[in-house]
């Protein structure tokens, strides 16, 4: 399904209860809602870290929201050192993410080397439902795919525990 016929990632996690942790693997990036954002951050170092912006806050009313009902939101990224722009980007930004209430940890790909990892990025939601997010060669969100299948959701499950417990935590990562 493409991301616009996709229930809305607010009605998946107001259905959290528990956790909700999401694994990006990718280097680069390209969502177009995030391009202007992402090349003002390139043309001039200025990174909007503004909760309330018209960019961030539904955002951090969604996220912020299910941690006030005592869901655990966890953020894990695999990335290539030295890092590409978009992972700089992504990392002072990261801020706003910690603010709504996320935990974020940085993974740098060779520590990952012997770790199961599956295809693509995901979000899973109470260890039972995956987001699969796809992305095309150049980094365009084209698709998410949605699922409940058990022994899935196990590998989500066990990737993203071995992964956060190598990863550092986002305020002692440099990128």
């Amino acid at each position: 399904m493409t991301p616009s016929d996709a229930p809305p990632f607010a009605d998946l996690i107001a259905d959290c209860h528990r956790s909700a942790v999401f694994l990006q693997m990718r280097d680069h990036y390209a969502i177009r809602e995030e391009a202007e954002m992402f090349g003002t951050w390139l043309r001039t170092g200025r990174a909007d870290t503004n909760p309330a912006s018209d960019f961030w806050a539904p955002w951090v009313e969604t996220i912020s929201g299910a941690v006030a009902r005592g869901v655990v939101v966890r953020r894990a990224r695999v990335v290539s050192e030295p890092v590409s722009d978009c992972i700089r980007h992504m990392h002072a930004n990261a801020a706003v993410n910690i603010h709504a209430g996320e935990k974020v940890r940085w993974l740098p790909r060779p520590q990952a080397s012997d770790l199961a990892l599956p295809g693509n990025d995901y979000w899973l939601f109470d260890d039972r439902v995956i987001r699969w997010n796809h992305f095309s060669g150049d980094g365009a969100w084209v698709a998410v795919e949605d699922s409940s299948e058990p022994s899935a959701a196990a590998l989500c499950r066990s990737a993203f525990d071995a992964v956060w417990e190598r990863a550092t935590p986002h305020d002692r990562f440099t990128p």
